[in-house]
């Protein structure tokens, strides 16, 4: 792999915090409209041929940077859109996610968030909503709340292996493109047991959010809905692992 550095042990954790109330919602994108998105030296990841996004919302609790406690921002929602990419070191293939963009309410952690990963963050007004039978979270924009709400049902279970579950579940790595090359970190946490869900609602601005393509796959019906009770969790530091495609 040309350009790549060479492998190294994982680092202390950026990041720990609990993820909890996981709300996913899967969607068919064409592979041509993802592509793109797809950093240096990464593939898309396919499942069974289809190219998927997952528009996911969650809640951070307990947030730690380097083990510390920032005040005013140990908690807090986070809504994104992701889709899924694949990097082959050695023997090992790495599963990444790479977000499309992503939602939070507190400017220092959209900031923070573009510094250290070069992620797609935004910061804007939120809010969430959590019982037995209804899990929603909402932002404001364009002077107006929307958002997405899903009723889960049945038992939790862990995802059958070769499900659509265990492949939007199961992707333990991050990967951003940005001018420098692109970076990798690893997201570490257990298996998560699953709930199936039926939507409620998808009420958002998708266009101006994500733009058109993303928009008409939003508005179809989505191949899969889970909600998860999620888990403990740590984000390693960014490293770059690839430079930047040649300038022609």
């Amino acid at each position: 792999m040309q350009g790549a550095v060479r492998e190294t042990a994982i680092a202390r954790p950026f990041l720990t915090a609990d993820w909890c109330d996981l709300v996913m919602l899967n969607f068919e994108a064409e592979p041509a409209l993802v592509e793109p998105l797809a950093p240096a030296g990464t593939a898309l990841d396919l499942f069974q041929g289809r190219c998927l996004v997952s528009l996911v919302g969650f809640r951070f609790v307990q947030v730690r940077l380097r083990g510390r406690r920032m005040p005013f921002h140990t908690r807090f929602d986070e809504v994104n859109l992701r889709c899924y990419v694949r990097r082959r070191v050695g023997d090992e293939v790495r599963r990444a996610v790479v977000f499309v963009r992503e939602l939070v309410p507190l400017p220092a952690v959209a900031l923070v968030a573009r510094w250290v990963y070069g992620e797609r963050y935004s910061a804007l007004p939120m809010r969430h909503e959590v019982s037995d039978h209804r899990v929603a979270y909402e932002w404001r924009l364009g002077g107006r709340w929307q958002g997405l709400a899903a009723r889960p049902f049945g038992e939790a279970a862990l995802p059958e292996p070769g499900s659509e579950a265990e492949f939007i579940t199961e992707h333990y790595w991050g990967c951003a493109r940005r001018r420098r090359g692109t970076v990798e970190y690893r997201v570490s946490h257990p298996r998560w047991p699953a709930r199936p869900a039926r939507l409620l609602t998808l009420d958002l601005d998708a266009e101006r959010l994500y733009g058109a393509g993303f928009a008409e796959a939003l508005a179809r019906s989505p191949t899969s809905a889970f909600v998860l009770d999620g888990s403990a969790v740590e984000v390693g530091p960014g490293r770059v692992v690839e430079l930047p495609w040649p300038r022609r």
